[in-house]
């Protein structure tokens, strides 16, 4: 079977059916219909072995490096990062993650293609910055980024910064074509992280009712659904988030994932978030996005014939 529905109420698509539905998410990214969410598992289409960590376990590592954290705490990377915060003080953590994710990542030739697309929003997941980077090898000049910061710094009543692609931080904006959005922050421009417990207490205190999600990203959501590549949904922050910005948007969601490997917690989050679980390698379903003959391609694309997103 191509299509199941699981004894959890979660929808999966396999085979065939995969790789049509993946043809019809490169047609409704190309028309804009539909907002790519970006994880930090796109940065091994690159590499097996990325050059910046690629789950909160692996920066957990690199800070317990740097200073070890009690052994209770070792593997969450909010608590390390709280108990580095408190420890060593919050430019501490600050600089020493800029250091770990300090490393250039090439974008790849998924996220290429999509920074030459007139979307309206993307969502990139981690601190790494590599969507960024990708639009500023185009050129465009109509894309703003718009990062989650901490407010530990005194920054006052703020929950984000925006940016141009330069780095220039920019209170006023019109109407940019492109609204990049970095939920946790980003190592470029300016080092922001959302990464330690305190960060997020203010946060999930007001998320539920919006407060900290940018005005931009609520009304350009409203009629789009979203697409989730290079994304785990194993920890609950990162659900937390995620079912956050989805929220009042029209659908359908749909995420590429390895439908075996999925938690109970990964399976029932996506469930009761409507999102159907194309279950297919996550490099296959890249080259299945960019279309064949782009510019981005590098000859691994394939070419869309379907009209229709929810047809099939």
């Amino acid at each position: 079977m191509n299509k199941i529905l699981t004894s959890d109420r979660l929808l999966i698509i396999r085979n065939g059916d995969a790789e049509k539905r993946l043809r019809l998410l490169q047609e409704a990214l190309s028309a804009d219909r539909i907002v790519p969410y970006l994880g930090p598992d796109l940065l091994r289409l690159q590499s097996t072995e990325p050059p910046v960590p690629d789950t909160p376990e692996a920066v957990s590592a690199a800070l317990n490096e740097r200073t070890p954290a009690p052994s209770r705490i070792r593997s969450n990377m909010w608590s390390v990062a709280q108990f580095i915060e408190q420890r060593r003080h919050r430019r501490t953590l600050q600089a020493w993650m800029a250091e770990i994710f300090g490393a250039p990542v090439a974008p790849t030739a998924l996220h290429d293609w999509l920074a030459t697309l007139p979307l309206s929003l993307i969502v990139d997941g981690w601190y790494d910055g590599t969507m960024r980077a990708a639009f500023a090898k185009t050129g465009r000049t109509d894309v703003v980024e718009i990062q989650g910061v901490t407010r530990a710094n005194g920054g006052g009543d703020i929950w984000t910064k925006t940016y141009d692609l330069s780095g220039r931080d920019v209170e006023c904006v019109s109407a940019p074509k492109t609204v990049l959005y970095a939920p946790y922050g980003s190592v470029i421009p300016a080092s922001n992280f959302l990464v330690s417990d305190s960060d997020y207490v203010e946060v999930l205190t007001e998320i539920d009712i919006q407060t900290p999600i940018p005005g931009m990203v609520k009304e350009r959501r409203i009629d789009r659904g979203f697409l989730f590549i290079g994304c785990r949904f194993n920890d609950q922050m990162l659900r937390i988030y995620a079912r956050q910005i989805i929220k009042r948007s029209h659908g359908p969601h749909f995420a590429v994932l390895d439908a075996e490997g999925l938690t109970k917690n990964e399976r029932r989050f996506l469930a009761a978030s409507g999102i159907t679980v194309v279950d297919l390698p996550i490099g296959e379903a890249a080259a299945l996005l960019v279309p064949f003959g782009s510019k981005a391609d590098g000859d691994h694309g394939r070419t869309a014939s379907a009209s229709n997103l929810c047809s099939g």
